[in-house]
């Protein structure tokens, strides 16, 4: 059974939301080994307790959970496989649960190797970026077997708010793409209303608070939009990463048969706002691109 007093969580990648995890993890009870890359990264959770180790084979040795939120496929598929991998290493019975956004086909490589070596495997990736990540109110979208998911649930718990099992290994990763689908044309929409109403003379701050009422609401409205306002384009979610969801997610539309003209246009500005110097910046940057070609200076 999962407890606070007697579980140990492996986490690896310490980005902007894997951070605030740990912290809520921690401040929750449990014990937490971490792993990153950059070793800097992970000095402030140090501080507060946490046990460094140098690879993600050291931290599967004395991990009961493992969990994973990383930048890209290739780097989920470092972490899980090889002989310095996560499966070569942890013990039976270890939980291993990606909570990257990633491939769903890699999501059931990872299930089935891991079921081989005598581990439990969720994919389990999460919606709601940096502000979720820190209040504990992240989407969190499962895949896998009902027995491991209902086990996890009081890690879940600390992490997020709407949790749920939508089915066996990937399914998980299809949900994250059905919900990268709708932000990415989303977001288009929320620049694009706001600059409609700037250029229209409009205050679009009380415009924003208006609609942000009605049925144009939205997290990326409320939110991002507010972000937007302030130029604040530090990043909440990397438009790099957002560019590399939604290759996946066309990649799958495309996989399963079904045309995603929204998605496409998304996906062709966000790399065009890549190239203009912001895949560092957060995916409320993409106003820079449409005032810009809407000749309106923010």
């Amino acid at each position: 059974m999962i407890t606070a007093s007697t579980t140990t969580i492996g986490f690896i990648g310490l980005g902007v939301m894997g951070k605030s995890m740990v912290k809520n993890l921690m401040e929750a009870g449990y014990s937490l080994n971490v792993y990153t890359r950059t070793k800097s990264k992970a000095e402030e959770l140090l501080d507060l307790g946490a046990d460094w180790h140098d690879s993600p084979a050291d931290l599967a040795k004395v991990s009961d959970v493992i969990i994973t939120m990383v930048g890209y496929p290739e780097d989920v598929q470092k972490v899980y496989f090889g002989d310095g991998g996560i499966l070569k290493n942890a013990q039976k019975g270890t939980y291993v649960v990606d909570m990257t956004t990633s491939k769903p086909s890699l999501a059931i490589d990872i299930y089935e190797e891991a079921k081989k070596q005598g581990l439990i495997a969720l994919d389990a990736p999460v919606s709601g970026g940096d502000i979720g990540a820190k209040n504990g109110t992240l989407a969190i979208m499962a895949g896998g077997d009902k027995e491991a998911y209902h086990e996890m649930m009081p890690i879940f718990h600390v992490l997020g708010e709407r949790i749920a099992l939508l089915g066996p290994a990937a399914a998980g990763q299809h949900t994250k793409m059905a919900n990268q689908i709708a932000i990415a044309t989303n977001m288009i929409g929320v620049c694009e209303s706001i600059i409609y109403a700037r250029k229209a003379g409009l205050d679009a701050e009380e415009v924003l608070a208006t609609i942000s009422t009605g049925a144009a609401a939205s997290f990326s409205l409320s939110n991002l939009g507010k972000r937007m306002l302030e130029k604040d384009y530090e990043p909440g979610f990397y438009v790099k990463h957002f560019i590399k969801d939604m290759e996946i997610a066309l990649e799958s539309a495309h996989h399963i048969g079904m045309p995603a003209p929204g998605l496409e246009l998304a996906l062709n500005l966000y790399k065009k706002l890549a190239d203009m110097g912001e895949a560092d910046s957060g995916t409320q940057a993409l106003i820079k691109l449409l005032a810009y070609e809407a000749e309106l200076t923010l």
